[in-house]
């Protein structure tokens, strides 16, 4: 899930300090009051609206290498994940699993529809 921006976070709680109730800023931003309670709490504790680091490891093919999915996925536009993983593997010199290249290749806007033949009952 996306974190918030800064800026939302103080947009929201201008809207509470200009005197709109928890409940109404919830509503009105598409945010949960237990959200705006912990931002309140977070800006009294540490004085800032920061999200904190995300838990985990970076992903093994990240943001920075969309562009270079983004042409491999143009010049082999009907390629299969695994088709993809093999691809990637060849040309980038890194291995990942069938599960990191889907979440890359969705990361970087591919959607796979496979195109089954057509029968001459189809027509």
């Amino acid at each position: 899930m996306k974190q918030y921006s800064v800026a939302f976070r103080e947009e929201v709680l201008r809207a509470i300090a200009a005197g709109e109730s928890r409940t109404n800023a919830a509503r009105r931003f598409g945010v949960s009051v237990s959200t705006i309670g912990s931002w309140q709490q977070r800006q009294r504790k540490q004085g800032n609206l920061a999200p904190s680091p995300r838990p985990g490891r970076p992903p093994r093919i990240g943001p920075e290498e969309h562009d270079a999915m983004r042409a491999q996925i143009h010049t082999y536009p009907t390629a299969t994940v695994a088709e993809h993983r093999a691809l990637w593997e060849a040309s980038q010199r890194v291995r990942v699993s069938v599960g990191t290249m889907y979440r890359a290749l969705k990361g970087a806007g591919w959607c796979y529809r496979p195109r089954r033949p057509r029968s001459n009952h189809d027509v």
